[in-house]
């Protein structure tokens, strides 16, 4: 499924209402090139899934992981910096990514062979300055019938 946001507040409207869609132990990989959106659509996730707005919610870029409290917990994954899914077993991530919460995963393309076959997979790329597309795909039933939801309420 594709949906085209031509503006910021519609990629916030599609983040809020998919982080809405979560629930424990999903995981959310989000993908594209560097200033695609990840990070904006990733904090909008956080939103709908019940983190407080006053939390500022960005980038684990360095620190690789931010955990957040909302109405499940959210771990924030970034694995730029990661060379493989090596890195992400030796850190112990998986943990996270097969936990109880919600695994928000930028850059999850360094590590795709320890993503469950259930994920969600987010790509966006530019249209232009204010344009993305959002491709969103999971061979997952449940995830399915979610992304159908998604393009009536934001497509």
């Amino acid at each position: 499924m594709k949906l085209i946001s031509r503006s910021l507040a519609t990629t916030l409207k599609i983040g809020r209402n998919l982080g809405s869609m979560c629930e424990p132990g999903d995981v959310v990989c989000l993908g594209g090139e560097l200033g695609a959106g990840k990070t904006t659509l990733a904090q909008a996730i956080a939103q709908g899934a019940g983190v407080d707005e006053d939390e500022c919610v960005n980038s684990p870029t360095f620190a690789i992981l931010h955990e957040y409290r909302g109405i499940l917990p959210l771990y924030h994954m970034d694995f730029y910096r990661l060379g493989s899914s090596e890195d992400v077993v030796a850190l112990g991530l998986e943990e996270y990514i097969y936990g109880d919460g919600l695994a928000l995963i930028e850059w999850y393309e360094r590590a795709e062979d320890v993503m469950p076959e259930s994920a969600l997979v987010v790509l966006l790329s530019h249209i232009d300055e204010t344009s993305r597309e959002i491709s969103l795909h999971s061979d997952d039933p449940r995830w399915l019938n979610k992304i159908k939801e998604l393009a009536a309420t934001c497509g």
